[in-house]
């Protein structure tokens, strides 16, 4: 079977250009507007300045120490209790310099996780404890600070490392 060379050829109409380019501007005008959206939305991501982003700060920060957030280069988990011991009192103190001043709900909502974190805390306090009494050498190490050569300030800090 012969094909006609005819037949092969593209047939464009004459205003090809015309819309291609009506297309061009379509998508530019969609890119700007993504664009202005993406600026205004990035000044939105942020939480508002208000007394629950300051808990949240505070209780993230405590949660870091005991351990909630992994490295991401290690692959292990660190706990830190004198970090997040100091996180927890801070919100304590938060607590009861705010007592009074609060409604119903921030006081409700701090309570709860001031309980949580207060907790959480004896919970790898005791687990600590328990595993340095039973003689583990890496809990020991882990309890008195990540090298034994760092000085007594770092021996004061008790940390343990997990793997994740």
């Amino acid at each position: 079977m012969t094909s006609n060379p005819d037949d092969s050829k593209l047939h464009i109409d004459s205003d090809w250009k015309a819309q291609a380019e009506a297309e061009r501007e379509k998508l530019r005008k969609i890119d700007a507007q993504r664009a202005t959206t993406t600026q205004d939305d990035s000044a939105d991501k942020l939480p508002p300045a208000d007394f629950r982003s300051i808990v949240g700060l505070l209780a993230t920060q405590a949660l870091g120490g005991l351990g909630a957030y992994g490295d991401p280069d290690t692959r292990r988990v660190v706990v830190d209790l004198p970090a997040a011991q100091f996180a927890i009192d801070l919100l304590g103190v938060l607590a009861e310099k705010t007592k009074g001043n609060l409604s119903d709900e921030e006081n409700k909502e701090l309570t709860a996780i001031l309980a949580e974190l207060r907790s959480r805390f004896v919970h790898f306090a005791q687990m600590m404890a328990a595993q340095a009494a039973q003689g583990n050498p890496a809990a020991v190490n882990a309890a008195l600070g990540s090298s034994q050569s760092a000085g007594k300030a770092e021996s004061n800090k008790p940390k343990i490392i997990l793997p994740s």
